[in-house]
């Protein structure tokens, strides 16, 4: 199985602090990684550096192929990062959002629909404002939204955060078909036991490097 995501000894410096500390992780083609670990971990600093978001000071660092230390940003456009805002486009109607979001990244328009229709979205509300939902209906833009991108590598902070119980089911169910279909994800949760049904592996931080591993031989 091919490495999506390689790192060896990464060194990543925000400011004056180091966010990862020397972190090793290699994670393979449709493989659905929970990493779990308490408040300033290094869990979202992760996720930002597997987008290109933060750079990497020291080691080595591949994603999708990519040098990381060569040009972060050339994997992004293969990349759904959905973190704790939802980034949206709150004047937009939600379908035209979603259509926004297609045309971005060469998406056909007929594919809005099936992405609001894949995250249970009501029809009736495609026209309305993104800023009049609630929060849990702008989360399911938000999941839609990287839907339509079909991303290879998906990379989500507390997804399920403002989700009822049956919006979770949909999403876990969303999340296992797209690894089924050769996507990777690495998401960050502190529900365990509401994860722990699609994750392949776990993995835990602190300090700004992996602890535990699941996998680990």
């Amino acid at each position: 199985m091919s490495a999506v995501v390689e790192f060896e000894r990464v060194i990543s410096v925000v400011g004056s602090f180091p966010v990862l500390t020397g972190l090793d992780l290699r994670v393979d083609q449709g493989e659905i990684l929970h990493v779990r670990g308490g408040n300033g971990a290094g869990k979202t600093s992760l996720l930002r550096a597997c987008a290109g978001l933060i750079s990497v000071s020291s080691g080595n660092a591949s994603v999708l192929g990519f040098d990381m230390r060569v040009d972060r940003s050339a994997p992004r456009r293969y990349i759904g990062l959905l973190g704790h805002e939802n980034n949206l486009y709150r004047d937009l109607g939600v379908s035209e959002h979603i259509e926004f979001r297609a045309a971005s990244v060469g998406a056909k328009a007929s594919d809005t629909a099936a992405a609001l229709e894949q995250v249970g979205f009501p029809q009736q509300l495609w026209t309305v404002p993104i800023g009049s939902l609630s929060a849990g209906q702008r989360r399911k833009v938000a999941i839609a939204s990287l839907l339509v991108g079909r991303p290879r590598l998906w990379l989500l902070d507390e997804p399920h955060a403002a989700l009822d119980t049956e919006s979770r089911k949909n999403l876990d169910a969303i999340l296992t078909e797209a690894s089924t279909s050769g996507a990777t994800i690495i998401f960050v949760s502190h529900e365990s036991p509401a994860t722990k049904d699609i994750a392949s592996r776990v993995v835990t931080m602190d300090g700004g490097r992996i602890m535990e591993d699941s996998g680990a031989d």
